[in-house]
C-alpha cells in the first residue's frame, strides 16, 4: 500500500452500556440517529470531507450490524484500492487471541496495519460522536505548533467539567497539565477524544506501555498523562462547532429532538458538508388523507396515517390511522397500532406497538431494573419487540428487545416498571 502523510483510526468497539437496550445486540457507533444515519456516519463523513483517504475501523462488541452497515466503504467513497476503509477486529496473535484491553491497546494490536501504511501521522477517532469537524485543519495547527501530540478539546459547562478528562493550556494552547474526570477542575477544556500523533513518537509509547503491567492502556489515563511528564509538545486544539456524547438515553434523544428545530444547532443540510450513508431501498414515504404531520423528521418508507408531531421517525416506518406520536423516535421497521398514543418515547427497529396501546404516559416514577441508565421521562421499547393490543406503559419504563405478547402477565406496567427477557418486573 502507498504510503500517506496521514491515516485515520476509528475507535468502533464500545458497547455503549449508557443506552441500555439500545446496545444490548449492536455497538454504539451502529445506533440509529438522525432519522436516516447511524451514530458511526458522522466521523466516517468528517473523514472524506477532510480529504482523509486511508481509514481504519477498530471493531469489538456485537460488531455485526456495524460491519454490515459500513460494508466496504462505498457510501463515503472509501471503497479504494490505494487506501480506503479496513475493518480491523481482535484476531489471534499468539497461542491465543486478545480483546483489545483499551484505547490504547486496540491501537498497538494494529500496528502492522499502520507499519504498512507508514504514515508521518495517526488521527485517532472515536467512533460514537454527533459531530461535523475538519481534520485537516486540525493538523495544519499540528504542524504549525510543531507537536508531538494534539488534542481537540471543548469548552463544557463547568458543572460537567468534572465527566471528562480535562486540559490545563498556556497562552499559547501549549497542554501542561491533564486531569482524568477531575473533582474540582482547573479548567473547562474537555477532551474530546481526537488525537494526532506523530505516528513514530506513539509507537514508541505504545510499546511502552505495553509493557507496564500496571497500566491501563488508554490513551487519556496512560499514554498521553506519559507523554507530559516526558516534556513532549502537546497542544490543545480548541473546537467550537457542535459536538455531541449521545452515550446516555437523555443525550440520545435531545439531540435528536434538536435536529427537529426550525434552525437547529446541528444541521444535516449543509451541501458543503454533507453525511453520507447506505441508502435504504424504499420508496418516498407517503402521508395518507388521516395522516397529520407537525415539525418532524420523516425519512423514505413511511406510511403515515395517523398523526405525528416533534418526532423523529426512521425508514419504512408505518402510523396506522387514529395513532398519535409526540415527542419521540421511532426507528426503522416500526409499526404503529390504530388508536395507540406514544409520548416521549423512544421504540426501537422493527417494534411492533398494538392497537390502543397508551405509552409513555403517568408520573416520573424511579426505574427498578436500572436507575442509572433509565432515570428520565423517557420510556424505551427495544428492537423487534410486540407489545400486545391494549396495553398501558407508563414514563421511564425500559422492554427488552425481542420480547412477545407471551412475555407478557399484564396489560399495564407502571411507571418505572419494566419487562426483561428472562426476569419480570412488570
Amino acid at each position: 500500500m502507498a504510503r500517506k502523510e496521514i491515516i485515520a483510526l476509528i475507535l468502533a468497539g464500545g458497547q455503549g452500556s449508557r443506552l441500555g437496550v439500545l446496545t444490548h445486540n449492536i455497538a454504539k457507533p451502529a445506533v440509529l440517529y438522525g432519522g436516516k444515519y447511524r451514530i458511526i456516519d458522522f466521523t466516517l463523513s468528517n473523514c472524506i470531507n477532510s480529504n482523509i483517504d486511508t481509514v481504519g475501523v477498530l471493531t469489538q462488541y456485537q460488531p455485526l450490524k456495524l460491519h454490515s452497515h459500513i460494508g466496504i466503504g462505498k457510501p463515503w467513497d472509501l471503497d479504494r484500492m490505494n487506501g480506503g476503509l479496513t475493518i480491523l477486529t481482535p484476531y489471534q496473535r499468539f497461542e491465543k487471541g486478545e480483546w483489545y484491553s483499551g484505547t490504547a491497546d486496540a491501537v498497538l494490536q494494529n500496528i502492522n496495519y499502520v507499519e504498512e501504511i507508514s504514515p508521518k501521522y495517526v488521527l485517532i477517532l472515536s467512533g460514537d460522536h454527533i459531530y461535523k469537524m475538519n481534520y485537516s485543519e486540525m493538523l495544519e495547527f499540528h504542524k504549525k505548533k510543531n507537536a508531538d501530540a494534539t488534542i481537540s478539546v471543548i469548552d463544557v459547562p463547568y458543572e460537567e467539567a468534572s465527566r471528562y478528562g480535562i486540559m490545563n493550556i498556556t497562552d499559547s494552547n501549549k497542554i501542561f497539565e491533564f486531569e482524568e474526570k477531575p473533582q474540582k477542575p482547573k479548567s473547562t477544556l474537555a477532551s474530546m477524544g481526537i488525537y494526532i500523533f506523530n505516528w513514530s513518537i506513539l509507537k514508541e509509547y505504545l510499546m511502552r506501555d505495553h509493557e507496564d503491567p500496571n497500566s491501563e492502556h488508554d490513551f487519556g489515563k496512560n499514554i498521553i498523562p506519559a507523554m507530559l511528564n516526558d516534556g513532549k509538545n502537546l497542544y490543545a486544539y480548541q473546537f467550537t462547532g457542535y459536538w455531541r456524547d449521545v452515550g446516555t438515553i437523555q443525550a440520545f434523544w435531545e439531540s435528536n429532538m434538536n435536529l427537529i428545530d426550525r434552525i437547529p444547532e446541528f444541521n444535516m443540510y449543509d451541501p458543503y458538508w454533507k453525511i453520507y450513508t447506505p441508502n435504504p431501498v424504499y420508496p418516498a414515504h407517503f402521508i395518507g388523507e388521516t395522516g397529520k404531520v407537525t415539525k418532524s423528521i420523516i425519512a423514505e418508507g413511511c406510511m403515515i396515517y395517523g398523526t405525528v408531531r416533534n418526532s423523529v421517525i426512521f425508514p419504512g416506518v408505518t402510523v396506522q390511522e387514529g395513532a398519535v406520536i409526540q415527542d419521540s423516535i421511532i426507528m426503522s421497521d416500526a409499526f404503529i397500532g390504530h388508536n395507540a398514543e406514544i409520548n416521549c418515547s423512544i421504540i426501537g427497529e422493527g417494534s411492533v406497538i398494538g392497537n390502543h396501546v397508551r405509552c409513555g404516559v403517568g408520573e416520573f416514577a424511579e426505574n427498578l431494573y436500572n436507575p442509572k441508565v433509565y432515570n428520565t421521562n423517557i420510556t424505551v421499547i427495544g428492537s423487534n419487540t410486540v407489545i400486545p393490543n391494549g396495553t398501558t406503559i407508563g414514563r421511564n419504563v425500559v422492554i427488552d428487545n425481542f420480547v412477545i405478547p407471551q412475555d407478557f402477565t399484564t396489560s399495564e406496567i407502571p411507571s418505572g416498571g419494566y419487562l426483561m427477557k428472562g426476569g419480570n418486573g412488570q
